[in-house]
Order: structure tokens, then sequence, then C-alpha cells
């Protein structure tokens, strides 16, 4: 069995996971969809063959394709995912799922209605990090997880400027200054990617307002009324532990090389990554396992396919698959192929590519996006209270069939991760 896909939205982001779709062997057709038509000749130039184009998203939501891919405005994908949904197509959707709390819950509503797949593409997901440490937590080696941190930290000087300018159009300001806190899943998805079993069950958050006065995050040119570019948010974790996270958007921080970082503290052992070194660590023991998660370039950052992404974004789309990441699951399609955000692409597309065809739900399903997305939408709701500590309504566990395929070929091969971490150790003091 295979199927068809229509992109919504192929701008930087849409554009590029447009080959990954077109290269999977389970999707026999593309179809393309966006409001600017020289970007889509732009890839097909690049050789990805679209089977067809629409005007808009109820041009291809009228149609007979199978599967919607949503690479639109932030803001938007809830609306267009609930669309999707109601006209009977599965749903890969860019993060965040939504920024209200009633579209995410009919989301979820909505797939248990159908049982149609919806993947939200969470790239902290696999994150070399979180990939690596989720492997340690299914061990046991951590213990009891009782507290983590995640930061998505990405300075607007590098890139953001120029990725809103080429997004937003005239009016981009009113639209960079989106809230931090409503684009919450690159730090929430990597401490729940890791601690799957966990959720967040309250939140008190705080913002710094923006004083850079360009015009950005100005409350009165803000389609969001924002003036915050630096939030910050403490979660009660279900366990009773807790998680903090940051969203930095003015930061003195070289986001190109590492945009977001992870700390992990278990009654039994930690994790902890900082730019250039990670570290697992004991009571009795510390050991370097930055050799596990570093990624190579899979292209140039010269290659014309980037030339409408600004420079310091580049790295975020050629990083390639760590020793960590389970590349033997890919599709052999994929082999020298575009990757990005430290190995994350490739997976994701599978991931959704394999749901539908096997009729299954993903790892980040409806519900399990929910708990990367919704506590970000109660914390945006904390801050501009004050930081009142409010709490979160978890939306429950996937109540439809989930296969997590990472899981499965752990299961294949259960001593593999305590060979490698014994050599990427080894190697480390030898250097």
């Amino acid at each position: 069995m295979s199927f068809t896909l229509g992109i919504v939205g192929i701008g930087q982001f849409g554009s590029h996971f447009a080959e990954l779709f077109a290269a999977h062997p389970d999707i026999d057709a593309l179809y393309a969809v966006d409001s600017v038509p020289e970007r889509i000749d732009a890839v097909e130039a690049r050789g990805v063959a679209f089977a067809g184009r629409y005007e808009t998203l109820e041009d291809l939501l009228a149609s007979d394709v199978d599967a919607v891919a949503i690479f639109t405005q932030r803001w938007t994908h809830g609306q267009h995912a609930l669309a999707a949904l109601r006209a009977g197509k599965h749903v890969y959707s860019a993060v965040p799922m939504a920024i209200e709390g009633d579209e995410i819950r009919q989301i979820t509503e909505e797939v248990q209605r159908t049982g149609l797949v919806y993947m939200m593409g969470e790239t902290s997901q696999y994150n070399a990090a979180v990939v690596l440490a989720r492997r340690i937590h299914r061990s046991g080696a951590f213990g009891e997880v009782f507290y983590a941190e995640g930061d998505y930290v990405h300075d607007m000087d590098l890139g953001f400027y120029d990725a809103y300018r080429y997004s937003g159009g005239e009016q981009w300001k009113s639209t960079a200054s989106y809230p931090p806190l409503l684009y919450p899943t690159h730090s929430i998805g990597g401490i729940l990617g890791v601690l799957g079993e966990r959720h967040a069950v309250s939140v008190s958050a705080l913002g710094r307002p923006d004083t850079r006065g360009d015009g950005v995050f100005d409350k009165d040119v803000s389609m969001f009324g924002n003036d915050v570019s630096n939030a910050f948010a403490l979660f009660g974790m279900d366990n009773g532990g807790a998680f903090r996270t940051n969203e930095l958007r003015r930061v003195g921080y070289p986001s190109h090389k590492r945009e977001s970082r992870f700390r992990f503290f278990g009654e039994a052992s930690s994790f902890e990554e900082t730019i250039d070194v990670t570290y697992w660590h004991d009571k009795k023991d510390v050991l370097e396992v930055t050799d596990l998660i570093r990624t190579d370039r899979t292209m140039s950052l010269d290659d014309p396919r980037l030339a409408d992404v600004s420079p310091t974004l580049r790295d975020a789309f050629v990083a390639g698959a760590s020793r960590a990441h389970h590349q033997e699951r890919l599709p052999a399609e994929f082999q020298g192929m575009p990757n990005g955000h430290e190995g994350a692409h490739h997976f994701l597309v599978d991931d959704f590519a394999r749901a539908v065809v096997g009729g299954h739900q993903p790892v980040v399903n409806a519900w399990q996006a929910a708990r990367y997305t919704l506590p970000g939408v109660i914390a945006h709701q904390s801050m501009n209270r004050g930081g009142e500590r409010l709490e979160i309504h978890d939306l429950g566990d996937c109540p439809l069939p989930v296969v997590d395929l990472d899981a499965e070929q752990e299961a294949l091969d259960p001593q593999a991760l305590a060979a490698a971490i014994e050599e990427a150790s080894a190697v480390a003091a030898g250097a």
C-alpha cells in the first residue's frame, strides 16, 4: 500500500521536506499548494516532481489526495489540521500543533472519531541528544527522573529576522513578535520525548519585555499583542517532580551550533548537554558521550537549495544523523539525502509515512503532540497573569494503536547502547 500527499506551504521548511516526502517509497504522488507559485517552480527545478498543484488548501481538501502536510504560518496549524481531518485526510503538521487549547482538544477528538493518522513533526523527538537520553532512560539507568531542563535558545539576530521577512511580507514585524511560549515544543518535546510516560500538570511562567526598540516585540505592532522576547517556565510533573524550559529570542549564544539543549536528573544517574560536550554520569563516574550525538553535514552550507535560507539558519538544514540514531530503520532511498535539526528530518518523514501505510498512530500522535504543546499555551496564560501557577488538564494517552519504530529497533539489540557508550567514553578519555 502507498498513498498520495499534498504539501501546503512550499517555503523554507516545506520545500526541504518535499524532497524527503518525494523520495519515501510509501508515497507515490506529491501535490503542492502555495500562494507564491514561484516557490513550487523552484522546488521542481531541483528535481522534485509534483503530480499536480492546487491554488488553495480548500481545493486540495476537495481532491482525492490521501494526506496533507501542513507547513503554513505557525498560528494557522490548528485550524488547517482540523479542516484536513474533517475532510478525511491524514495529517502531518509542522510545529506547533495549535495555539489554542480548544483547537488542540478538537484535533484529538477528530483523530479518535475518524481513526485518521495525525502527527506533529517535532524535531526534538529525534534530536541526537534526546535520542541518546531516551535510550538511556528506557534502559532504566536514570532511575526515577525528578527534574529536567530544556532550552530553545535562538537569538533573533541569527536568522530569524530574515526568516520572518521571507514568510511575513511587508507586515513581517507584526508576526516576528510571535510569543515564545506559544512555540514550546522544541523544549518541552525534548524533555517529554525522553520521559515518554510523564506529562505536565501545572505551570508558572514569567516573561521579560523586549528592550531592542526596533518594532519587533512591540505591543502596538504585534498581531499577538506581545512584547516578550525571553520567557521562562517551571512545570510540575505527574510524578511530583518538575521540569524547566527557557524560550529565548534575545541571547548571546551560538544558536547555529546548538539551538536546543537538555539536562535530565535521575535518582541513579544524570545527563547534561552543553554546546560542545555532553556527559552521562552517576554517583561515581563521569562519562563523556559527545561522540554518540555528533552529527555531520549532509550538504554544503552553500548548496543552491539553501539560497532562500539565511546563512545563520543553514546549520539547522544540513545536520545528519548521529551514532545514537537508529539509521538502520530508514528507507535506503534516504541515504545521502539532505537532513536537518540534528538528524531529525529523515525520521519524522519515515514515522508519518509508515504510520499511514501501517494503519497506526506515530509516536508524536495527537495526544503526545498535545502534551508537547498545551503546556506552553497554559504557560503563556500564566506569564500574562504575572506568573500565577495554573493547572494543565492533560488529555490522556492515545487510545488508538501506537507504534514506536525506535523502540522496535532497540528491542532487536538490547546490548547495543551499553557497547556504544563504552566505546564513546573510551574515545573521549583517549582524546
